[in-house]
Parts: structure tokens; C-alpha cells; sequence
């Protein structure tokens, strides 16, 4: 029992144990908290890697027994991770990944895995806090711990982990993680709610978004000490050396002295394909004049890394100065160029150009039929995606010859980011689904946020309900010594690759829709982040009024599907649909139309490509219901009554009796030689030969 832990501490009961399971593990812990159970380990590669960057692999797993569940499809096995694996793996990695100290390069893999569920507990935060006391118990150098807090805002207060099932009536979806007093990570959504007829987008002020974090940090510090004071005595023994290799001096010293003139032309170039040629070039150089000298002997690689370092420092004095890679200032805002219903047999697209990063966003209109059907383990039942967002990455976006394969861990990232930031705006229709797709064609520095631009336009270009339109911008800082910073606005890829911060913000006029931050530093001070958003807010201002300019302008797309909708009688709707769906696939058949029924608001939809088609087919749906549902009267069989053709079928025509019901006349109870002569409007004799319930049949009396 000594190696139990018991921890009660922001709306949380967990219990940590160590030493029971995976001992030959680096580090590893047996996690539970309800009924869920978590099995989280590290394990390390002793030989350290000689690039410089953290091999770091991280996989969250859910086992379907977790949830006594057998898989579903042909291989009952686990296999392809969903995307809520995917995504969370993802969030564990962002989170961890500041905690290795500087230097540290052997590969390091992290697994957490559910091995039972329980449908009131948030798994991803379970999964960060096993993950985390694993990684500290661990032989690794770690010497500090994060904690992790789940904000919801339910019937307006302010709810810190809350359960899960009661996320679900919260209109804010915060998750933030944090060290000592330090943010390490956040991700925010808003989550829109209906208020009677009115559409609540719930966006966050970045006032009421501040005041959140300073209150959670507090609970952040108390927890990431708690932990760290209550796991230090399983630690290992640390095996693990940081070889940490400094650039030599005089490898330093010797390219800035022979080529700092050359570096700064280089690094003046304004375009990213330019710069890169031009420092490639110059590596080079140096190379050969290394080689060349007698009094030194260096590797390839040291070259290399020491000209690396000799970029990132000089970038990073240019920024810390103000003075940017594009000659823009701090708080400039590329370039933006936008075209809309530029895919002529596409129901809605976008290309949203932005310097040097362009995304092709395209909305597609689907019914219930097209929603993506998928399963999570604290669910009993398959849901529906209504709405999805999918972004695309190709390699030729960055100029890369490589083969286009599977979405990667970062497209599904992406993807989701910008989902979270549409959502709230859309009012989805009855039996509704809409597909977002981002293609991007060129990157150069937040593609994420140019397919939530892209994406709000597309949706309004596709005539789909949008509250408001939406806009995202990527922000960067560069710290130095904690009290110089710069803060930039619209980062580029080289401002994001040698910064300290990825802050993405989007959202509406009205505020916030949905925030993902990263810090590669040690942490954020809030000072920083509150100047961030207020200068990101001017971003997000600034391309909504070209967004708005340019939603002025858009011109519906031809390959927009009509759509007429109408409500009936509660009756109704197994008469449209008749015996076995026999009536409905008729309806769809003859007049080559899409048919919704929301059988709980008495809705009929109807759309097509033909909107003459889609009259008829109300118009033949409305006198259906007319004919079934009027009282008939009894006639009497075998009497020749006089008739009007109402309209003809293949299979017949319906006469319209004297009294206004519609009955069968069917093409073999007419002679031959008459068929095919008969006119709509004519008027006809015929003869009743049976009735049954509201079924007249007729026969030809002429």
C-alpha cells in the first residue's frame, strides 16, 4: 500500500499507483479515478540522438474492453486510432514536451492507455495527469510537474472539472495547462447554445478570458506542487545524461567575423523560397572555407549546427528590435486577396490568399446520410458529425517532393482547431450535414487560421445559416531574459520556428470562438499574453472588414442545390413515406429530388438541381395527402360516374371523381388503341369496379 497515492484536488479524486504494473518500464503508473483505470508508462532510448531536437512519441490509446465493448466492423481488434485518440495523443505531446530540459535528445516514448472507462470522467484530462506522474517517477531528468484544469462555464459559472456529462450543458470549453504559476498550454472553444429561437454564439471577451486564467493558475501552482511533492519519492534514479554539445567558440566566432555580412543579405530576403536558397548557398560556403583551413577541424554537422545557431540568433535580435524578416511592422497584417464561388460545380468555395500562405476552402451540403458515424468509449451509442471541418497539408504546399499519404496527427490538429472556431457560427437546418475541406496550396505561417477565414466564407458562398462571420490570426512573441519581448502579429514560418510562443486565436466582431496556445519556453506571464490578445483582436478586426467586403460580392454557385421546405400534419409523414418507403423512393424517382422528413418539427424538405422538379414533387406530395387524407364517399359499384384526368403516372391516370377525390384508373383497364391518347384536363366516363378503405379502382366507360 506505501506506493499508493491518493490525491483530492481540484474537483478531482485520483489515486496514483507505483510499482504495480509495467516494471520494466522507465517510468510508469497505475492510474484511476471513478471507475476509469488508466495504464500510463515511459520508456527511453539510452543512446542520445545527435540532432538537436526532443524525438519525443506519444500514443493515448482506448481499449474497447475498457467500456465492455467488442470493436465494431469486419477485424474485431483495435487498429486505425479514432480521432479523439489522435487529437489527444497530440495534446499530451504539446503539454510534456516544455518539461525536458534543454539539451535532452534520446527518444522518448509515452503511452497511456484505457483499460477501463467510466462516462463521467474527462479522459483527456485523466490522461495528461497519469502521463504526467509517469514522466516524474521516471529515470528521466525531470524536475517539474504540470497540472491540468478543465474550465466550463455552466448556466453562467465558472465550473473547474467538471463531469463530463455535464460539459455538455456548458456554452466554454477551456482546457489549460500549467507549472508552478507558469501556462504551459491552452485550448478554448466556444460551444453555442439556443435560447429559445435565438442562436447564442457564446464567443469569450478576452477581459473574462484573462480574469479565468488568473484565477485557475492559482489552483495550476497548488496542484503541479502537489504532485511533484507527492511522487518525488518513487523517482528513479536518474541514468539519463543531458549531452548537451554547446556550438564551439571558435566555429562561432569564425562565421560571424568571415560572414555576418553575407548572413544578414541572406536573411534580408523577403521571400521564404529566396531565403532558404540563399542561407542553403551559403551554408555551403562556409563549409568549403572550414574545410579549407588548416587550423580547423570541424564535421559537417558542427558546420551546420553552428550556422543554425548563427541564424536563430541573429533572427531573434531582428524581432527582439522590431525589425521583421518582411520589413512589416510588429502588428502588420499581410497582404490578403480573397475569391469566392470560384469552383463552378462546387455548392461553396474560397480562396483566401494571405502573403504567402493560401488555403482553397470549399462547404458541401449533405443530408443526415452523409453525417460521419463514429463512437467514443464513454458512450453507449454511434454519434453523427454533422458538421465537419477536414484541412489537407500537401507537401508541394512548402515546395517538398514527397507523396501525398494519410491525414497527419498535425492536418487532424488543424482540422479540429478550425472546426471549434466555425461551429458556434452555424445554424445547422433539420437533417442537415455540412462538409468543410481545406486544401492548402501555399504555407508560409498559420494555415490553420486561413481555413477559418477561408471556411466562414465558404460557408456563407454555399447559402448556409452563418450567425457571423469568422476570422483567425496567429500570433508569436520572442522573449529575451523574461523582460524584453516582441510581440507579432500574422507570424511567418521563420517567426514561428525561432519564437517562443504560437498563440492562434479566431473569432467573431464579438469576441473569441476558439484559442490554441504553445509555449517553448518555460512559461508565459499573463502580462504578455493579455497584450497578445489585444493586439490579435485588431488582427481579427481588420480581416473580418475584408471578409465582410468581399462576403458582399459573392454570387451564388450553380451547383447550389434548390430546396423548397413546408410543414404538414403529424399524420402525414407515413403517408409520404408509405409501405417499406415504397411512396418516398417513388416520389425521389420520378422526380429526381432529395426528400428530408423531420418527423418531430412536421417538416418536409425537398431539394434537387431542378427546381421545377422540386414543385411538382411538393405539388404531388400535397395532393397525396389531400387524396388520403380526405373523407371518401362510397360509390357505388358498377355505376358510370363522369371524371376529369387529373394527371397522369406510367402506370395510369387519377381521375378526379365528382366530388374531388382522386381515383385509379390503371392502364390495363383501357383499351389498347386508347391509351396514350388521353389528355390531362379531358373529360372522361368511367366505371367504379371495387373500392376498398380510400382505394378507388376504375375501368375505362366510353
Amino acid at each position: 500500500m506505501g506506493n499508493i497515492v491518493d490525491i483530492e484536488c481540484n474537483n478531482l479524486k485520483e489515486s496514483y499507483e507505483f510499482g504495480k504494473v509495467a516494471k520494466q518500464a522507465d517510468g510508469s503508473v497505475w492510474y484511476r479515478q471513478g471507475k476509469a483505470v488508466l495504464i500510463a508508462t515511459v520508456t527511453v532510448d539510452n543512446s542520445s540522438s545527435s540532432e538537436d531536437f526532443l524525438p519525443l512519441t506519444v500514443q493515448y490509446i482506448e481499449k474497447a474492453y475498457a467500456a465492455a465493448k467488442i470493436p465494431g466492423g469486419f477485424i474485431k481488434r483495435e487498429s486505425k486510432p479514432s480521432d479523439f485518440e489522435t487529437l489527444t495523443s497530440r495534446i499530451i505531446d504539446r503539454a510534456l514536451r516544455p518539461l525536458f530540459p534543454k539539451g535532452f535528445s534520446n527518444e522518448v516514448v509515452i503511452n497511456v492507455t484505457v483499460v477501463s472507462s467510466d462516462s463521467s470522467v474527462d479522459l483527456q484530462v485523466a490522461a495528461l495527469n497519469a502521463a504526467n506522474a509517469a514522466l516524474l517517477v521516471s529515470s528521466l531528468p525531470i524536475d517539474k510537474s504540470i497540472a491540468t484544469l478543465r474550465v466550463a462555464k455552466i448556466n453562467e459559472e465558472i465550473s473547474i472539472n467538471p463531469k463530463l456529462n455535464d460539459l455538455s450543458n456548458s456554452s466554454l470549453d477551456l482546457l489549460v495547462v500549467g507549472s508552478n504559476k507558469d501556462i504551459a498550454m491552452i485550448e478554448m472553444r466556444a460551444i453555442s447554445t439556443k435560447d429559445g429561437e435565438k442562436h447564442n454564439v457564446n464567443e469569450l471577451n478576452q477581459d473574462e478570458l484573462l480574469d479565468i486564467l488568473n484565477s485557475v493558475i492559482k489552483d495550476i501552482d497548488i496542484a503541479s506542487n502537489l504532485y511533484l511533492d507527492k511522487f518525488k519519492q518513487f523517482k528513479k534514479e536518474a541514468t539519463i545524461e543531458i549531452n548537451y554539445k554547446d556550438i564551439d567558440r571558435e566555429l562561432s566566432s569564425y562565421i560571424s567575423q568571415n560572414f555576418a555580412d553575407k548572413l544578414n543579405i541572406a536573411i534580408d530576403k523577403i521571400a521564404k523560397s529566396e531565403r532558404s536558397d540563399a542561407l542553403n548557398n551559403l551554408l555551403e560556403e562556409i563549409k568549403e572555407s572550414v574545410e579549407g583551413c588548416d587550423n580547423l577541424d570541424y564535421t559537417s554537422q558542427e558546420v551546420a549546427d553552428a550556422f543554425e545557431k548563427s541564424v536563430k540568433q541573429r533572427v531573434r535580435e531582428m524581432l527582439l528590435s522590431g525589425q521583421r524578416l518582411d520589413k512589416r511592422e510588429v502588428d502588420e497584417i499581410r497582404e490578403i486577396s480573397i475569391e469566392t464561388n470560384l469552383l463552378p460545380s462546387v455548392h461553396g468555395s474560397t480562396l483566401f490568399t494571405r502573403g504567402q500562405t493560401q488555403a482553397l476552402v470549399t462547404a458541401t451540403i449533405g443530408n443526415n446520410k452523409d453525417a460521419q458515424m463514429y463512437e467514443l468509449l464513454t458512450s453507449n451509442d454511434s454519434l453523427n458529425e454533422n458538421f465537419m471541418v477536414h484541412y489537407n497539408f500537401p507537401p508541394y504546399s512548402v515546395g517538398e517532393a514527397k507523396f501525398i499519404g494519410a491525414p497527419s496527427r498535425r492536418e487532424l490538429g488543424h482540422g479540429n482547431l478550425a472546426k471549434r472556431a466555425l461551429e458556434p457560427t452555424v445554424i445547422l437546418e433539420p437533417n442537415e450535414t455540412i462538409r468543410v475541406v481545406s486544401e492548402i496550396l501555399e504555407s508560409n505561417g498559420s494555415s490553420s487560421m486561413a481555413t477559418v477565414c477561408g471556411g466562414s466564407l465558404s460557408l456563407v458562398s454555399a447559402d448556409v445559416n452563418v450567425v457571423k462571420l469568422t476570422s483567425g490570426i496567429a500570433m508569436g512573441v520572442v522573449v529575451e531574459n523574461s523582460d524584453k519581448y516582441t510581440i507579432l502579429t500574422d507570424i511567418m514560418g521563420a517567426e514561428d520556428h525561432y519564437g517562443d510562443m504560437d498563440l492562434k486565436v479566431a473569432g467573431t466582431k464579438d469576441g473569441i470562438t476558439a484559442m490554441q496556445l504553445d509555449i517553448k519556453v518555460d512559461g508565459l506571464d499573463l502580462k504578455i499574453l493579455s497584450e497578445a490578445l489585444i493586439q490579435a483582436k485588431k488582427g481579427i478586426d481588420h480581416i473580418l472588414k475584408i471578409m465582410e467586403e468581399s462576403k458582399e460580392k459573392i454570387v451564388p454557385s450553380g451547383a447550389l442545390p434548390s430546396q423548397v421546405t413546408f410543414e404538414v400534419n403529424s399524420s402525414a409523414m407515413p403517408i409520404i413515406i408509405g409501405k417499406g418507403g415504397s411512396t418516398i423512393r417513388e416520389i425521389i424517382e420520378k422526380f429526381s429530388v432529395s426528400i428530408d422528413l423531420n418527423r418531430d418539427a412536421n417538416i418536409v424538405k425537398i431539394s434537387g438541381q431542378d427546381i421545377e422538379k422540386i414543385e411538382k414533387a411538393k405539388e404531388y406530395i400535397l395532393e397525396l395527402l389531400k387524396r388520403e387524407t380526405k373523407e371518401v364517399t362510397k360509390y357505388e359499384i358498377g355505376k358510370i360516374y363522369k371524371g376529369k384526368i387529373a394527371r397522369s403516372v406510367d402506370f395510369g391516370y387519377f381521375i378526379e371523381m365528382p366530388d374531388g377525390y382522386d381515383a385509379l384508373l390503371h392502364n390495363s383497364k383501357i383499351p389498347s388503341e386508347i391509351q396514350g391518347t388521353l389528355k390531362e384536363g379531358e373529360s372522361i366516363d368511367v366505371k367504379v369496379i371495387s373500392q376498398k378503405d380510400k382505394r378507388v379502382e376504375l375501368e375505362f366507360a366510353n
